[in-house]
């Protein structure tokens, strides 16, 4: 049975959390419109904030293990929740995402989306949008940093189980840069869906990188070789037992 005081103590991070993002996003607009040095900075800014009052407010730690990626890569990772994606963007210095092409024109987020270099993909018809996604890879190479993609394409709740898209092989192969995999297990406290948010260790943990030149189908055999093991790893170490 859920604990009430917990739920609403869930409720109120949830709401002061979306508060904050509104107001960092408002204070730093001039200064991301004039550099793209401001949009990360106003990002990073909300990722440090969301990371704290989880903490303060619902007892859920967070961690990064790994060496953190620098440079020119591809980080494929494990998608649980909107905490890994809060983990990650803390984490690394110029994060940019694959995004939904629709988040593009959402209030704020779509301008500092398409300040930081996110690359909106069209997840319609598979041919044609897999021909927009790479020459939209190709204009996001002008904005040098580090290109966050799912290769689940969605979120996926701890023990459920997905295939591995292959517009992240194409991008693989297209960027000819080291891929990064990343392991998470944020979904055994922060869920896809609902309020409430357990106490524990949320974990991101960058794993060792996968060098370019690979086969698209050796890349992504090898990165969900990687990821799926070290994830069950994390969530068993986070006390989750898979049904």
């Amino acid at each position: 049975m859920t604990n009430p005081f917990r739920w609403l103590l869930s409720l109120v991070f949830i709401v002061q959390m979306y508060l904050a993002m509104l107001i960092l996003a408002i204070v730093y607009m001039p200064y991301a419109i004039w550099s793209r040095a401001g949009a990360w900075a106003g990002i990073h800014a909300f990722c440090r904030w969301v990371r704290f009052s989880a903490a303060i407010l619902v007892g859920l730690r967070s961690e990064i293990r790994g060496t953190v990626p620098e440079g020119e890569v591809l980080i494929a990772a494990k998608h649980q929740s909107f905490f890994d994606i809060i983990l990650i963007t803390s984490a690394v210095r110029r994060p940019k995402f694959v995004m939904k092409k629709e988040l593009k024109w959402a209030p704020l987020l779509g301008l500092y989306a398409l300040r930081i270099g996110c690359i909106p993909v069209d997840r319609g018809k598979k041919g044609r949008a897999i021909a927009e996604m790479k020459r939209a890879v190709a204009e996001g190479a002008k904005v040098p940093g580090q290109l966050i993609i799912y290769p689940q394409g969605t979120r996926v709740a701890p023990g459920a189980t997905l295939p591995y898209k292959v517009g992240t092989g194409i991008i693989y192969a297209q960027m000819d840069k080291p891929c990064i995999p990343a392991a998470t297990n944020v979904g055994v406290f922060w869920p896809r869906h609902g309020i409430l948010r357990k106490p524990g260790l949320a974990v991101v943990e960058f794993l060792p990188a996968i060098a370019p030149g690979k086969s698209i189908s050796d890349f992504m055999a090898d990165i969900e070789a990687v990821i799926e093991p070290a994830s069950d790893r994390l969530m068993a170490e986070a006390g989750f037992t898979a049904p």
